[in-house]
């Protein structure tokens, strides 16, 4: 004959109730963190050189993307973002260029809780070397000595900016704010506009940043030492680019001009074809420079960035 189960099953209701009365109520669970994501993106546009920064927010928290050329315009973005109201968490420096980085000595002193950071090892030598390069005189003419507020520490200048102290390279491809919302990082580009380049993208918001491998209706930096090897790999990596993110189709956001769509891969690719083709048939700088603004009437900086482009391209 099978035992009754009516003595177990009364034992285990009384146990149920008195787990549910207050004497017993168990204790409640913890909160579960809210985890955020980037909600928003806000432009800042600096008048020189048509170069951009980008602030990145969650709503709690914010990352800044490059800090302009010119100190007076990274005080004016220092002010934006104070009055966000959000602490400021990471600076994020895309290249080794100075029209990205220049702002880094006063925001240090504005944000010293904040961290400047970039993605990789080869970036933070890049950033160094170019203060280094600019600092020993290798502005153009066109542009400023580099700040004073930048100017490399060194055994004969001990009291300047220490790029090994305040630059930290990031240990993974990502950057994550403390409360949510990550930025994808990548960095395994040809030479280009420079040796070292990194883009950002934002799953959240559908958007990618370019930083100078995209200018939009801004003549293209192609002086210094870019060679036409570079100018290839450079529309290598649009072609690479436009494919990678067919099916996404993000908000593009450029280094150099507005933000617009996937347009800008094709149009990158003419542009550098048909400065290819008027720089390697050039019979003066003057002429090459004059055909150029002929093709691309709309775009800035034909007095700077076009001017020295082709000064370094066509030999007179």
């Amino acid at each position: 004959m099978r035992p009754s189960l009516r003595p177990y099953l009364s034992v285990f209701v009384v146990l149920l109730l008195a787990g549910c009365s207050g004497g017993g109520r168990p204790a409640p669970a913890e909160p579960v963190a809210e985890t955020r994501r980037i909600e928003s993106v806000r432009v800042h546009q600096g008048h020189y050189a048509t170069v951009n920064s980008y602030i990145f927010s969650n709503g709690r928290e914010l990352i800044v993307l490059d800090v302009l050329r010119k100190v007076d315009e990274a005080r004016v973005l220092i002010e934006e973002i104070r009055a966000m109201n959000l602490p400021l968490k990471y600076i994020l420096i895309s290249h080794g260029h100075t029209d990205h980085f220049t702002g880094m000595g006063v925001f240090r002193e504005a944000f010293p809780d904040a961290k400047i950071v970039v993605a990789t090892e080869d970036i933070k030598k890049a950033v160094k070397a170019y203060a280094e390069y600019m600092d020993s005189g290798g502005a153009t003419a066109g542009e400023p000595a580099l700040d004073p507020s930048i100017k490399p520490k060194s055994a004969t200048y001990p009291q300047g900016w220490d790029y090994e102290a305040n630059i930290e390279v990031l240990k993974s491809n990502r950057l994550t704010l403390p409360s949510g919302g990550t930025l994808e990082l990548t960095t395994d580009y040809l030479p280009t506009e420079a040796d070292f380049m990194t883009t950002v993208y934002s799953p959240d918001l559908n958007a990618l940043f370019l930083a100078d491998l995209g200018y939009n209706k801004v003549h293209f930096w192609l002086g210094d030492d870019i060679s036409w090897q570079d100018i290839e790999n450079w529309k290598s990596e649009m072609v690479r680019l436009k494919a990678e993110y067919a099916d996404r189709k993000p908000v593009v956001y450029p280094g150099h001009g507005d933000a617009t769509d996937m347009s800008i891969f094709d149009e990158s690719v003419r542009y550098l074809n048909d400065y290819t083709r008027v720089m390697k048939a050039a019979t003066s700088r003057s002429a090459a420079q004059a055909e150029m603004i002929r093709l691309y009437p709309d775009y800035k900086e034909g007095d700077f960035f076009l001017k020295f482009s082709v000064a370094n391209h066509v030999k007179e």
